[in-house]
């Protein structure tokens, strides 16, 4: 019993110890929880209530606002060469594709046919040049007897008209000699301007048909490639853009003539083309909504080729200073666009804004935002209207454009 006891007795003292000790380690935590709950909860706080965003003023920038139009370069000139004489084909005097001058040879027909007919023709010349020489002496004599009266008055008026016929017969044969040797110059045919030459389309040896019209045979064609024309069209309401600024005065006329455009092709990022706006059509095509305009380029090295397509920028606005700031900015509700900006004391403030075009990777700003303005450029995700941000001071620059990969081989 008494060992019973005291066991009982070293059970107790344990649990008191315990107890103790407990008790002690609850009075260190409330202690502490008192000391450092104050700034816990600021911590606590600010990482969930001011999240860290990028903020940044607009960018100020003078430049020219451009509206891009796809088009097709042409020809400025582009002849469909024919025959204009019937023959055969003795000689062709070019190589496919290559560039030709004007007046190069390009081809022959057999031209023995027309030196005969021009020959004939120089006989019957003579022939009426005779029969005027004999009338001629004729109407000598008969004026001679004439004046002695020995003659009749018809007589003599016979021979005045047979001079007259003569006459005519020998102006009859020059223009037949005319037409003969035009006919036999007609069996060279020469470039009639400089440009590249398209394939032959009829072989040494074939019959060629002449004449007028598409009758004749068509032999091959040449275009002209310097300068080049680059043809696009605009929308309606792009014309009428730029007719309404031309009548504020703010935009020169595109109907003066003399507009510096810049055009480029598909495998190139950089305006390298520039040139002018030489032409504006004088109607709206009614089916289309359209309307047809028109640049010249100069192309020295003979680089760009009729038919090709690309891209033609044209200048919608006179020099200003615009601002500027990422697409990714910008935010849409049901009916505006707004950008999300951060006050000083870190609230952020939603401005409805009306944008423009893009502009060397960046987005226009037309009206809504202030030059101060710090507008949020990186997290927008983490920033709401009214709630609190920690703004870090960025930059806006334009986008860097890597240059396209060059094929492989």
């Amino acid at each position: 019993m008494a060992a019973d006891a005291a066991l009982v007795r070293l059970r107790a003292a344990g649990i008191g110890r315990l107890l103790l000790t407990i008790i002690a380690v609850a009075c260190l935590w409330l202690a502490g929880a008192h000391a450092w709950g104050p700034s816990l909860a600021l911590a606590q706080a600010a990482g969930a209530g001011a999240p860290p965003v990028t903020v940044s003023r607009p960018l100020r920038k003078d430049i020219v606002e451009w509206d891009e139009f796809t088009g097709q370069f042409q020809a400025v000139d582009s002849v469909a060469i024919r025959a204009r004489v019937s023959g055969y084909l003795d000689s062709v005097n070019f190589r496919d594709g290559q560039m030709v001058k004007a007046g190069d040879l390009l081809f022959v027909i057999d031209p023995r046919p027309f030196e005969a007919t021009l020959a004939s023709v120089k006989a019957e010349l003579q022939q009426a040049e005779a029969k005027l020489d004999l009338s001629t002496r004729q109407l000598g004599r008969a004026a001679e007897l004439r004046r002695s009266d020995n003659v009749a008055v018809s007589v003599f008026d016979e021979r005045q008209q047979q001079v007259r016929v003569d006459a005519a017969g020998v102006e009859v044969a020059k223009a037949a000699i005319r037409t003969a040797e035009l006919n036999l110059s007609f069996t060279r045919i020469l470039a009639p301007l400089a440009g590249r030459i398209s394939r032959r389309e009829v072989s040494v040896g074939n019959l060629i048909a002449g004449g007028e019209g598409g009758a004749a045979t068509l032999l091959t064609t040449i275009v002209s490639l310097d300068p080049i024309y680059f043809t696009f069209d605009m929308s309606e309401a792009d014309f009428l853009a730029y007719v309404r600024a031309a009548q504020k005065g703010t935009l020169r006329s595109q109907r003066d003539g003399g507009i510096e455009v810049e055009a480029r092709l598909f495998d190139e990022r950089d305006w390298t083309l520039k040139g002018t706006l030489d032409f504006v059509d004088n109607q709206v095509n009614a089916g289309s909504g359209t309307i047809r305009a028109r640049a010249v380029f100069r192309n020295p090295n003979n680089v760009l080729t009729p038919g090709q397509f690309g891209r033609l920028r044209l200048p919608g606005s006179d020099r200003y200073t615009a601002t500027l700031i990422p697409d990714q900015a910008v935010v849409s509700d049901q009916a505006n666009k707004i950008v999300l900006t951060v006050s000083d004391d870190g609230t952020v403030v939603p401005k409805p804004v009306r944008l423009g075009p893009m502009e060397n990777g960046l987005r226009i700003v037309r009206s809504g935002l202030a030059d101060t303005d710090r507008v949020i450029i990186n997290g927008l995700v983490r920033a709401r209207p009214g709630a609190k941000v920690t703004p870090q001071e960025g930059s806006i620059e334009p986008p860097k454009i890597e240059p396209p990969k060059q094929p492989a081989g």
